[in-house]
Order: structure tokens, then C-alpha cells, then sequence
């Protein structure tokens, strides 16, 4: 079965539209930080407004910076016009809805703030669906959840496919049949969540080269010390791979001791090492990789970003836009590596809006919220 898409609805004049955007961005002191998410939803906000549709924006927010939406809302009324609502259950803001113009658009308050949301509770997205004549899912970075905005809502309306949410599936299922070779950079931590994926990528990639703290189960099951490093509990059964051509692990590693940084090779980890990034001749192995790959695919940070181990990172997302490939990078510490050095405006990279929903469309090659609109 295949998705509608908003581009082929022949009339939205006049229509009420519930979006489920993804306005869940960095904030600072009440202020926008990364406006990409947002930046990537003004296609099909800008396309309903033009068409005379009445627009109702949903999302949630949440973690760093606050859990309101208004700091977006702030942001989106240097845009265009644009109506905040705070409590958007009650009898007053069915009135706003109905009095709306062709071309209004409002914004609800963080979803979040009913436990309908998470709970996927049929109640909740019916009185959400009340607002409107028709659902746009626009927000592929929460496709992988579940929630009432998501699922349960599309179902009780006509429904259809944003153009953000169809870019992402477009450029996305290319991995699953990419232009040769196809090298695959994993980075990050969870290996109980990845290991799938990585089983799953070593029939499709010609390399996968996996970094970050996800490397340092290979290394333990290999015999390896890993030191204080992070590991995922358990054992993986991971000797089937060491073999393997195709699997690419560092070959040298930035360790933290006593406050002391150095470059290791794996084999020279001792037990107060912290791992906390690739090393050089890991950027320059990946190099290598990429610079004869026709396709690369790219989800995941090589250090740990949060203290400030970048420069490996950025120095993966610099070789990528150097060699002039086709590629696919998701995941928040990566896109920020990307937009730090303001690489996401080379026409042959594509910067995914999702990290976790990267990676489950990835595994299972649809999402919750993909499925909701067939």
C-alpha cells in the first residue's frame, strides 16, 4: 500500500489541516539554537498557507531549554502571522478554530503536556481531530513513536504525507538498494539497540565501519582491555564478524587518564583508559573508505561529544563533503558536527531531521507513524 501525499490533494482552500511537525529543538535562554526540524517544515506550512488552508501546528518539546513551545511560536511570527495557543483542549480554542481564515495558522501548546500523547490514548487524538478536516504527518523525526499524534489521529481523519516526511523515505530507502560502494559509518552507544543493525548492514554495505562506544564491545569480546570505558552489558556473539571484510573497527583510539588525553591503539588500552574517540588514523581509514564509495550513510558521533571530544567527528563530516559523494547523515550529534561547520548546504548530502527514527526505518524499512498513513 502506498502513503497520499499533501502535494496531490486538488483542493485545500479553505480546509482545516492538523500538522504534526516536529518543533522539538534546542533552546537557550528562551531562544531557538537549531532551527533546522523547523526550517525543513516551511515547505509544507508555506504550501498549505498559499493554498488557503487554515493551519493547526501540533508537536511536542522536551529535555533541554524548557518544555514549551513558545520560544518556536516567537520564532515562527518573524516568519509569518501566527496564533500560540497555550490550553488547546478547551471550549475557547474550538471557537479560535472555527473562526480562522484562509491562509491563519495556529500553534498548539507542547502535546506532552496530556498523557494522552505518550499513551496513544483514542480519546485524546479524537478531541485533537475535532479541530480539523484533514491530518498532514510532516515530522518523520517522531514517526518511530507510537503516541496519539501519530498513530492514533491519522486514523480518524483523511490523512497524507508531508513534503518532509516524503524527502526523508525518498532519500532514505536508497541504502536499501544503493549505488556501488556503499560504505556505512555507525557511531554512538546502545549496541544492544544497534547490533541488529549492524547484523542487518553487513549483507548490505560494502564496509561498515563501526566507531563511537559501539566499537568497544568488539573490542571486548575480541579479548581486548577496554578500560573505564562505556560498554553495553552482555555478550553479543560477536566472533562471527572479527572475520569479516566488511566490518571496519578504529585503529586507534583517544583515551582519557587522569585527566591526561593521549592516542592509543586498541591493543594498548590499559584498565583507568577512558575511550572517548577514534583516533587520527581512524579519520584517515575512513577516508580511504569513502574516497572510492559511490554512497555513503552516515548515523552517529566517533567521540563523546557531550565533553567536547569533536574534532574527530567533524573531522569525518569534512572528508565526507571533500570527496563530492552521495550521502545520508542522521543523528543529533552528527548533524550539529555538520552544521557546525555549515556543511548541510552541499547538494550531495542529505541531513536527516531524525537519530532514533533514522535508525529503526533503517532496520524495519517503514515507521509507526509511516504505516498510520497507508
Amino acid at each position: 500500500m502506498t502513503i497520499q501525499a499533501l502535494q496531490d490533494v486538488q483542493d485545500i482552500k479553505g480546509k482545516r489541516v492538523i500538522v504534526r511537525v516536529d518543533f522539538n529543538v534546542p533552546l537557550q535562554d528562551d531562544k531557538v539554537v537549531d532551527d533546522m526540524r523547523i526550517q525543513k517544515s516551511l515547505h509544507t506550512i508555506n504550501f498549505l498557507r498559499e493554498g488557503g488552508a487554515r493551519v493547526i501546528l501540533i508537536s511536542h518539546i522536551e529535555g533541554k531549554g524548557g518544555v514549551s513551545l513558545a520560544p518556536v511560536a516567537a520564532y515562527l511570527k518573524a516568519l509569518f502571522p501566527l496564533t500560540f495557543v497555550k490550553d488547546f483542549l478547551n471550549e475557547s480554542t474550538a471557537q479560535l478554530v472555527a473562526s480562522m481564515k484562509d491562509g491563519d495558522v495556529v500553534l498548539f501548546e507542547n502535546l506532552r503536556v496530556d498523557e494522552g500523547e505518550k499513551n496513544n490514548d483514542d480519546a485524546f487524538a479524537r478531541r485533537l481531530a475535532a479541530y480539523a478536516d484533514m491530518y498532514v504527518n510532516d515530522a518523520f523525526s517522531v514517526s518511530h513513536r507510537a503516541h496519539a499524534s501519530v498513530v492514533a489521529l491519522p486514523k480518524l481523519l483523511p490523512h497524507y504525507a508531508g513534503f518532509e516526511l516524503l524527502e526523508e523515505i525518498e532519500h532514505l530507502k536508497t541504502v536499501f538498494n544503493p549505488p556501488r560502494p556503499f560504505v556505512f559509518i555507525l557511531g554512538g552507544a546502545k549496541f544492544e539497540t544497534k547490533i541488529p543493525l549492524i547484523e542487518k548492514f553487513l549483507t548490505l554495505s560494502d564496509y561498515i565501519f563501526v566507531g563511537g562506544a559501539l566499537a568497544n564491545n568488539f573490542f571486548k569480546e575480541k579479548g581486548l582491555n577496554v578500560g573505564k570505558s562505556l560498554v553495553s552489558d552482555g555478550y553479543f556473539n560477536l566472533k562471527e564478524h572479527f572475520g569479516d571484510q566488511r566490518l571496519v573497527l578504529p585503529l586507534d583510539l583517544i583515551v582519557k587518564n587522569n585527566g591526561v588525553v593521549s592516542t592509543k591503539k586498541p591493543e594498548e588500552i590499559s584498565g583507568d583508559d577512558v575511550i572517548v574517540d577514534v583516533g587520527p588514523a581512524s579519520v584517515l581509514k575512513i577516508k580511504e573508505l569513502v574516497a572510492d564509495a559511490k554512497f555513503v550513510l552516515w548515523n552517529g558521533p566517533m567521540g563523546n561529544y557531550e565533553e567536547g571530544f569533536k574534532d574527530q567527528t567533524i573531522g569525518i563530516a569534512k572528508v565526507i563533503v571533500e570527496s563530492g559523494v552521495h550521502a545520508a547523515l542522521g543523528g543529533g550529534d552528527t548533524t550539529a558536527a555538520v552544521a557546525a561547520q555549515g556543511l548541510e548546504k552541499n547538494k550531495n548530502i542529505f541531513v536527516s531531521t531524525g537519530g532514533g527514527a533514522m535508525l529503526q526505518y533503517l532496520l524495519d524499512e517503514t515507521l509507526p507513524g509511516i504505516d498510520a498513513l497507508k
